[in-house]
């Protein structure tokens, strides 16, 4: 099967090595995979300010561009969630774009989500020794119904004990531009988040947005925390 990569904007500007662990496993699991260089952000933040023209204008560039893959995958659930669910609300008027759009969605899938579910992998033959905690992010659980995929996945990690922290689905206070807007409600959110995290016991907290592990990280670095994060794709490319 040709794999289609659509690569998150914080991963494409700030975390490579995420998008470069999801080639590195297509390509173990024998997979062909196409990495379109013209592709753009999907629209989200546009769409959750409320602009959504701007969205309407990346959702028709989005689709012109992935509209002929036979698979997209992406290492972000909030990003797959966006393409799935909003795409059609941007054209409900019905037409041609809306059809488009549902197309698109329905071939666009989530990393985890596209292992287990459609590919019916959950042993990708990796290896990681440590203790690692599961932090769902709001989209890909909320969104797209993902909770076990992630986990089934690090179970059969040869090393690796997954251990689950206390209110592993509370949001961890990022939302994009929730904690620009609401700094302080978003740090206290946050700390809950890291305070569980340590609890637990695990050296590694794993998730399957960059977005959220970038927000946890930064405030884990902050207290001087040893405990790192890594993206689901960069464990399964061990």
């Amino acid at each position: 099967m040709r794999v289609t990569l659509f690569v998150q904007c914080l991963v494409d500007g700030l975390y490579p090595e995420v998008g470069e662990a999801v080639v590195a496993l297509f390509n173990r699991l024998g997979l062909s995979v196409i990495c379109p260089v013209d592709q753009t952000c999907c629209g989200q933040p546009a769409f959750n300010a409320g602009y959504r023209k701007a969205a309407r204008a990346a959702a028709k560039r989005f689709i012109e561009i992935f509209e002929d893959a036979e698979v997209i995958v992406c290492p972000s659930g909030s990003c797959v969630s966006m393409v799935r669910h909003h795409y059609p609300e941007l054209f409900d008027n019905g037409g041609k774009w809306f059809d488009r759009a549902v197309s698109v969605g329905q071939k666009t899938f989530e990393l985890s989500q596209y292992l287990v579910d459609v590919l019916g992998v959950d042993d990708v033959g990796a290896s990681y020794n440590g203790k690692v905690t599961y932090h769902d992010s709001c989209h890909l659980l909320r969104g797209l119904g993902v909770a076990e995929q992630p986990r089934r996945l690090i179970r059969k990690i040869k090393g690796a004990e997954l251990i689950e922290m206390r209110d592993a689905d509370k949001c961890c206070g990022f939302g994009g531009t929730f904690s620009v807007k609401y700094p302080e409600i978003s740090v206290a959110m946050v700390d809950d988040k890291i305070s569980n995290i340590i609890a637990s016991g695990a050296d590694t907290v794993a998730g399957c947005d960059i977005s959220c592990l970038m927000n946890i990280q930064g405030r884990l670095s902050r207290t001087g925390s040893p405990v790192k994060t890594m993206h689901l794709a960069q464990l399964l490319a061990g």
